[in-house]
């Protein structure tokens, strides 16, 4: 069984929570099937880890070469290895989303799970255009990526922003809603991929306000802060995926720092697990 994660009550403020809400304590956990591979086979598992690797490595010998200025002709090669490698990954990651039922795989749309019936597109630009962004505001930083515990099958999947229910979810920048689901551990989740390939991951959402292919640009609403699916309390569960699929994630704050997004980390002590 995959298992899911807290919101810890916060203990020390990176922002001011309108109207002096506080967070609450919710029980609320409910067990949920991992794609076959993607948390229930340790081969499978750590196989795809290190294809993640291999796919990161090389797009970081792009950079260097971008960065080094190399050939053109260098740099599409290397850009071709590392395309390969992603595609690759994806495929091996679809065909167990899809045997598993992960509603990523098999209802992008959310019809099954209801979100279509629920939800509605009702999300516009922010006035003022952002080149990238955090995904929401006066939060806290919770679980983080890798964390281990008791709470995760393996280990964290993603970066949590401690947040009341109701707050803001933000696009991080510029791209394509590609799915909105309401039926897995994740709750109501929207997965938005952005032009450089990598797909950003808004989970545990009350409330959705865009569609499968919306464009979106960085600040804009995506949806509202919640507790929907596998979760002990209110809070975001944000990740940075190689691939839309579970399996692919990679760590979200040095995945921000590059887009110039700087996100402050809380030094306060966490409670035990």
């Amino acid at each position: 069984m995959r298992r899911e994660h807290p919101a810890y009550p916060p203990l020390t403020r990176l922002g001011t929570v309108s109207g002096g809400a506080v967070l609450a304590a919710v029980l609320l956990v409910v067990p949920a099937v991992a794609p076959a591979g993607a948390g229930g086979d340790d081969t499978f598992r750590k196989a795809t880890a290190r294809s993640v690797q291999a796919h990161e490595e090389a797009r970081r010998h792009v950079d260097r070469l971008r960065t080094a200025d190399a050939a053109p002709a260098r740099i599409k090669a290397a850009e071709r290895r590392r395309k390969a490698l992603r595609a690759e990954l994806w495929g091996r990651l679809w065909t167990a989303a899809k045997a598993s039922g992960d509603p990523v795989a098999v209802d992008p749309g959310g019809h099954a799970g209801g979100c279509s019936a629920r939800d509605r597109d009702r999300s516009r630009p922010p006035r003022r255009p952002l080149a990238w962004t955090a995904p929401t505001r006066d939060y806290w930083l919770s679980a983080s990526y890798a964390d281990r515990g008791a709470h995760w099958a393996h280990r964290h999947t993603g970066q949590d922003f401690a947040v009341p229910t109701g707050s803001p979810v933000l696009a991080v920048g510029p791209g394509i809603v590609r799915v909105t689901t309401c039926g897995d551990g994740f709750g109501r989740q929207v997965i938005v991929r952005h032009p450089d390939g990598y797909f950003t991951q808004y989970a545990h959402l009350s409330r959705i306000d865009v569609r499968p292919g919306r464009r979106v640009v960085a600040g804009q609403r995506l949806g509202l802060s919640g507790a929907t699916g596998n979760v002990t309390g209110p809070h975001l569960h944000f990740e940075v995926r190689v691939t839309p699929y579970m399996g692919s994630s990679v760590s979200p704050l040095p995945w921000l720092r590059r887009k110039a997004v700087k996100v402050t980390d809380s030094a306060a002590p966490r409670p035990p697990r």
